[in-house]
């Protein structure tokens, strides 16, 4: 297996790293004051900059050293956090991510802009100096004399294991000013004991200089939560400390140990140690994360499927044999397959934060387009669905969030005058039920206007003139190829294509789309959307002399029909059941399955939404864990199959795709009674 490269790792850690940034400063633009929110900030900027300059993105660094600067100001009050600083860097981190992506693109127009901006946007304080990344960021108000300072600091004991270089601190203390340094290695464990990666050393620093305490606290920025340190001015700047017993490090050399303690000084404290501690300092590790490429989950998940697939067969040997030995490996064939599968899809499961997270900024920016006053709210953030659909379901939300704020919004002073508040509200949650998350996009705008809408689908020739249409089938006409009820195109909407996107994009992940609207009152589309596509639990059936597989979520129950009752239900569509009329669909006829039926047929009860359907069987097989396999692109117009699995007797069976079946059957019954 080849090493990543580098730069392939840069660029991924940059990512997160101007999206801490633009949460961060999504986050500042309310809380304009919070000084944590810019020291995060200029955290993510001061590590994009020094980042990028160490592989080689030496135009990204030097164009993040600016966005730097200014914070660098806010930090230490030369200027305050505005609006517009905030707008001016939220467009800058979108610069910063098209020279990560693109570093010998021509940029300089639109970089010669956005450094205006940002000059504009602190105009306020002095000029922002223009400086190479290597300078550093601009140093506060520094004091009128030397200052000695005492510093005393320890980092916990797995730093060497993480990289970091402590003698990299000491070196940057050494370039402010006269630097004397004492390690303390009081901590230290007996020989046998020692861990030679781990650190136990502690150092106290005497540094005369004319820097400011921040600008101390600033070489320690990246490690700050993890470690102790302590800073105070000497009373008597002209006197410096005796060092203490311990190792002296000089200012161009490795460690020297010094033998004898200084009698005119006792020895420094040593560095408090967690009450946990351990006699083993390898037990008191902390856990560690590993980053994985997704590539490779995907196919660790391809050999799960595949494990699953010859589990399946085995246990059906087994099942046929009376070797006693052969079942009970079998048996425990199957528990490790069920264990795996489950460990398996914990990995590929991402909170709906990571995803609802994106449209922060995409309302910030719709704010400005449209002239609304939008808040975003969100609910449901920790639930958690696989990473594959989560990537499916960003583009579709966005032309979701994007349609609630052009069409559903009103402007202000309509808002107003419906006694509404200013801003319009939008809302994002996410709930899961059984196998499935709900994701919902909520607007408390104008509503749908259902007039409007009949009559662009009788023009578009969609519907026929004055004919009778359900409510919820003529809201589902807005998700038609080339609809749309705007008056006129815009950068936004106008041209029908973005529903229709969204409504393939959420066939593609066999899920389902809810719409709600009132008048006056608002929309809600819901988006029904499976937890994985990889391996669900199915339930296996057989009709005629075929199997399929119908998705457990969606199961309600199973029943038995008597041949009375199969009798008395020909010709009609519904059945009875417990007092309560269910309609029906006969999987035989769907199926155009020649064979004779069996005696006894059986119904399984599903669910999609609030409707339920029965779907007749010749026989309920059991459970089965269905690992799906993509259907060919010659059965892309069979849409009553969301796909296939492989049995364990090698056979394949169909997967049902229930929104689409129940539409095709109701499709099929209209045509039979329109020729009755």
């Amino acid at each position: 297996m080849s090493n990543p490269d580098p730069v392939d790792i840069f660029r991924i850690e940059a990512a997160e790293l101007l999206e801490q940034m633009e949460q961060g400063l999504l986050d500042l633009e309310h809380r304009l004051d919070d000084r944590t929110l810019v020291d995060a900030v200029f955290r993510a900027l001061h590590t994009l900059k020094g980042s990028g300059a160490m592989f080689g993105f030496d135009r990204l660094a030097a164009f993040t050293h600016h966005c730097e600067t200014a914070f660098d100001r806010v930090r230490k009050g030369l200027a305050e956090a505005t609006p517009e600083l905030v707008s001016a860097v939220l467009d800058a981190r979108d610069h910063m991510r098209a020279l990560v992506e693109d570093p010998s693109g021509d940029h300089a127009d639109e970089e010669r802009y956005l450094l205006e901006r940002l000059q504009a946007a602190v105009s306020g304080a002095a000029p922002l100096p223009v400086a190479s990344p290597a300078d550093g960021p601009v140093a506060a108000a520094v004091p009128a004399s030397p200052t000695t300072w005492c510093i005393r600091f320890s980092l916990p004991e797995n730093t060497l294991v993480n990289g970091t270089n402590p003698l990299s601190f000491l070196d940057e203390l050494r370039a402010m000013g006269e630097c004397r340094v004492v390690a303390d290695r009081s901590a230290l464990p007996p020989l046998e004991k020692l861990d030679p990666t781990a650190l136990y050393l502690a150092w106290e620093v005497t540094l005369t200089t004319d820097r400011s305490r921040a600008d101390i606290e600033d070489v320690f920025l990246f490690v700050m939560d993890d470690m102790t340190l302590t800073i105070e001015a000497q009373a008597d700047s002209a006197s410096t400390p005796e060092p203490g017993p311990s190792a002296t490090i000089s200012a161009d050399g490795p460690l020297a140990i010094a033998t004898e303690p200084s009698p005119d000084r006792p020895a420094p404290e040593a560095t408090a140690r967690p009450a946990n501690d351990t006699a083993d300092p390898r037990l008191r590790r902390k856990v560690e994360s590993v980053r994985v490429p997704a590539e490779r989950l995907d196919e660790l998940m391809d050999r799960v499927g595949e494990l699953v697939i010859v589990q399946s067969r085995l246990q059906q040997i087994a099942a046929t044999s009376s070797d006693m030995g052969l079942r009970t490996v079998s048996e425990e064939m199957e528990r490790l397959c069920s264990e795996l599968r489950v460990t398996m899809m914990v990995l590929r499961m991402v909170p709906v934060a990571t995803l609802f997270d994106r449209y922060r900024r995409l309302v910030h920016d719709l704010q400005r387009d449209t002239g609304k006053k939008i808040e975003l709210s969100t609910d449901g953030e920790s639930t958690e669905m696989d990473k594959t659909v989560i990537e499916r379901l960003a583009d579709p939300l966005v032309h979701l969030v994007r349609n609630a704020a052009d069409h559903g919004l009103e402007p202000a002073e309509a808002r107003a005058a419906a006694g509404k508040p200013e801003a319009g509200s939008i809302r994002l949650s996410a709930r899961q039920t059984g196998g499935e998350v709900i994701i919902s996009v909520t607007d408390d705008g104008r509503g749908i206007d259902r007039a409007r809408v009949r009559t662009k689908a009788e023009a578009a020739g969609l519907i026929q003139p004055g004919t009778t249409i359900a409510d919820q089938d003529l809201l589902q006409l807005i998700f038609q190829p080339g609809f749309s009820t705007a008056s006129s195109v815009t950068n936004l909407s106008g041209r029908g294509v973005g529903m229709d996107v969204v409504k393939k994009a959420i066939e593609s992940l066999h899920g389902s789309i809810d719409l709600t609207s009132r008048p006056g009152e608002g929309s809600t589309v819901s988006l029904r959307i499976p937890l994985t596509l990889a391996i669900i639990d199915g339930l296996l059936v057989r009709v005629g002399e075929g199997h399929y597989v119908i998705p457990l979520p969606a199961v309600e129950e199973c029943i038995e029909i008597s041949q009375e009752e199969d009798l008395r239900s020909r010709g009609r569509a519904f059945l009875s059941l417990r007092d309560t009329l269910v309609p029906f669909i006969r999987l035989r006829e769907l199926f155009a399955t020649s064979t004779k039926p069996d005696p006894y047929q059986k119904m399984v009860v599903v669910s999609t939404g609030d409707e339920h359907v029965g779907l007749i069987v010749d026989q309920i097989i059991g459970h089965h864990q269905t690992v799906i396999k993509s259907m060919s692109k010659l059965h892309e117009d069979v849409t009553a199959f969301s796909g296939a699995t492989i049995l364990g007797d090698g056979s394949v069976a169909l997967i049902l795709d229930v929104a689409n079946l129940i539409s095709l059957g109701q499709e099929q019954e209209a045509q039979l009674r329109a020729i009755a």
